[in-house]
């Protein structure tokens, strides 16, 4: 596993920084709790949750009112279950985020998409200390879902101009920011002011992030073709909330980043990317 990350050169807030693990020192102690947001996946979540089972304290499955067995097969294999409110994805990591119990939270997507295996090299930048958010690069890694036909096309050069517009906003060098499959310091995803009920919520958590000055990074990981059915993103219904949201949180959330009562006068005071 290729564990070459592109650490931007941005500062974590004091006031919400770790108490261990800062500067590059390593904290292996952290303990990791795998997300997995679901919804109708009885025929792939099975070894999802086996194969993350190796390299986490805790699976979490937010099911998404599934009508299939989906809860009963994660029940079964050792995961915690709880429900999310039914109104999308973003909705259903902020349930995640609310109820994991590690230092670390990883999400990764139910539909065999993503590999497990990635899972150590993902957490360990947040484990040395190096960063808050890793993001698993499909740019680097590579994709059998963004080529083939117009819309695969329409969705990798979307994502590759979002990411153009983040990296001249921060001065930073990310190749992929839409890519589902992340770790994030757990106390970093409950200060963020995250809103978004859909998918958008995760270009929504790169940019907060680095408006908050936290440390954003990445690591190669491939795409796999979907283990069964279609993606639930359709490009036709969703492209103008992915356009208007980069647009919004780009220009104007730096205020709106952390939540409020993550933010007082020292935090401000301490952190560049609030005070200007």
């Amino acid at each position: 596993m290729n564990n070459f990350t592109d650490t931007l050169n941005t500062r974590i807030p004091d006031a919400i920084a770790p108490t261990n693990g800062s500067n590059g020192h390593e904290t292996t102690s952290m303990t990791v709790t795998v997300v997995i947001p679901a919804r109708n996946e009885e025929p792939s979540i099975e070894p999802i949750i086996t194969g993350s089972q190796l390299y986490a304290d805790e699976i979490l499955v937010v099911d998404g009112h599934s009508e299939d067995r989906t809860s009963e097969i994660a029940l079964s294999h050792g995961a915690r279950v709880v429900t999310d409110n039914g109104v999308g994805k973003g909705d259903a990591i902020r349930v995640g985020i609310e109820h994991a119990s590690s230092d670390i939270i990883v999400f990764i997507d139910a539909d065999g998409s993503h590999s497990p295996d990635d899972i150590p090299g993902m957490v360990q930048p947040i484990k040395d200390g190096d960063a808050d958010l890793v993001v698993g690069s499909r740019m680097r890694g590579g994709s059998d879902e963004l080529h083939g036909d117009f819309l695969k096309f329409f969705r990798m050069v979307g994502s590759d101009i979002i990411t153009l517009g983040l990296n001249y906003r921060f001065g930073a060098s990310l190749t992929d920011t839409q890519n589902g499959f992340r770790a994030i310091r757990t106390s970093a995803a409950r200060a963020l002011n995250l809103v978004e009920d859909i998918t958008t919520i995760e270009q929504e958590m790169g940019i907060k992030a680095l408006h908050a000055g936290f440390v954003v990074t990445e690591i190669p990981s491939h795409e796999y073709e979907r283990a069964h059915g279609d993606s639930c993103i359709q490009l036709r219904t969703v492209w103008f909330r992915y356009v208007y949201t980069w647009l919004k949180y780009l220009l104007f959330g730096k205020r709106s980043a952390l939540k409020p009562l993550a933010i007082d006068e020292e935090t401000i005071r301490k952190t560049p990317a609030l005070s200007s």
